[in-house]
């Protein structure tokens, strides 16, 4: 998922929408935009689908004020349906306020568990709910220590936006998993999940929200308030790999030259004898480009993209990705024909993408396909919001390397390290890798964890 949210400018909704677009790539099942206007009055639009399919119809101006927040929904079979769109509205003694959130908690089922038993119902299955819950929970006046209280209670990797009638705070995890960015945008402020929407709104960016900080956003200017001192810097090394615009810069690494030095080192690790560089689009380019440029094989187009399909990865169920590579992918049939090709990925989930492409290129006249992936084999599963689902449906959690190569039917494979992946980043974070290494930087709790002991 993305999350955007403005402070102090006129015209929020508009910004969101706009800034909104440019985090469309994290997400495609729906999206929602929530504000407040000068009288403390409340708006809210979402929908299902794209940006573009839900505010038709002049939905945008209708929603007043110049705060608000807004996100986009990652497909997720676990959590679909119109009531987990945020952001999501509640109801309190000191006031009403949103929620929108990104990443996932590892200690949700006993966090909803320990509120159960405390009398509470659930209308939505997202992590905005419980935090909700938790903060109207306690009988504390002061929302901040509230907030504090709450973000204590929670495990994993996350971003929350909260926004009040006059205030908004941006809530970033403890280990830094997931990413979240401050932006000054006149005599406002912006908060995203990436620094790519920062462009589109005309906004500067000034920092990122460090882990385990909340910064508040009111008429005050920026506060910030330090909610757990065992922060660590843990950016999931996915954001890097596939999920960030490559415009984006992430704890100070731009994605873009960071998948290009992957593309670099990957060829140094695994080279290949071969006519042609081919990425596959989008975010394999910039590691083509690298692996083409230390090489010295041209890089090619051998492969289109057509603008109107989403990314295949995300969505929620395997017929619909399987689908959705032909209709996502044809071959520049003049360009692959009768040539060696590298074939640049810059992951394997469960293969099956993989095979069609390389099935693809055959089909339009490629001799050889030798796949290489800018970063290591991943072999399980994300507890922090990549819907990597079970074990058993990842391509190389139970085969060898020579085996992953028969399956996706290429003629060899080769797979950036890890050691590599985090040298990628230039030294400006230690990228969480639990998907490829099994060494996960929180805690995982199992159904017999207590909750009560973390109060």
């Amino acid at each position: 998922m993305g999350v955007l949210a403005v402070y102090g400018v006129p015209d929020a909704s508009t910004l969101l929408y706009y800034g909104l677009h440019n985090l469309q790539h994290r997400g495609q099942e729906g999206g929602g935009i929530a504000t407040f206007d000068e009288n403390g009055k409340s708006f809210r639009y979402r929908g299902l689908g794209l940006l573009n399919e839900i505010f038709t119809n002049g939905e945008v101006a209708k929603l007043k004020g110049n705060l608000g927040i807004g996100s986009v929904k990652y497909a997720n079979a676990s959590k679909e349906g119109l009531d987990n769109v945020q952001p999501v509205f509640f109801h309190h003694r000191s006031g009403d306020f949103a929620v929108a959130s990104d990443g996932n908690l590892v200690n949700s089922k006993q966090i909803k568990d320990y509120l159960e038993k405390h009398g509470t119902i659930f209308q939505t299955d997202t992590d905005s709910e419980l935090l909700a819950h938790l903060i109207k929970k306690s009988a504390n006046e002061d929302r901040i220590g509230n907030i504090v209280h709450a973000l204590n209670m929670m495990e994993g990797g996350f971003t929350f936006v909260i926004m009040t009638k006059n205030r908004i705070y941006a809530c970033r995890d403890k280990y830094g998993i997931k990413p979240l960015c401050l932006g000054k945008l006149g005599d406002g402020y912006v908060v995203s999940s990436e620094s790519c929407a920062f462009e589109i709104m005309g906004a500067t960016f000034m920092r990122d929200v460090r882990p385990g900080e909340i910064v508040c956003l009111d008429g005050k200017g920026v506060r910030s308030t330090i909610y757990s001192r065992f922060f660590r810097h843990h950016m999931c090394g996915m954001e890097y790999i596939y999920f960030a615009r490559p415009d984006s810069d992430i704890d100070g690494c731009n994605v873009h030259a960071y998948r290009k030095e992957a593309g670099r080192r990957l060829y140094r690790e695994c080279p290949a004898d071969a006519d042609i560089v081919v990425g596959v689009p989008e975010s394999s380019l910039s590691a083509a480009m690298g692996y083409a440029e230390e090489s010295g094989i041209p890089y090619e187009m051998g492969l289109v993209k057509h603008k109107y399909v989403g990314r295949t990865f995300i969505e929620p169920v395997q017929s619909m990705r399987e689908l959705g590579v032909k209709m996502k992918l044809s071959p520049v049939r003049s360009i692959v024909k009768g040539k060696r090709i590298v074939l640049v990925d810059d992951s394997i989930v469960r293969g099956t993408t993989s095979l069609k492409i390389v099935r693809l290129l055959r089909e339009a006249g490629a001799t050889e396909v030798h796949v290489r992936i800018a970063s290591p084999m991943m072999r399980f599963t994300c507890h922090y919001g990549v819907d990597t689902s079970t074990p058993e449906e990842l391509l190389c959690s139970h085969r060898t390397l020579e085996e992953a190569r028969d399956a996706i039917g290429a003629d060899s494979l080769g797979y950036l390290s890890p050691e590599s992946t985090r040298a990628s980043a230039f030294g400006c974070a230690d990228p969480c890798q639990a998907c490829f290494t099994g060494e996960y930087p929180t805690l995982l709790y199992d159904d017999d964890t207590d909750l009560k002991n973390n109060e």
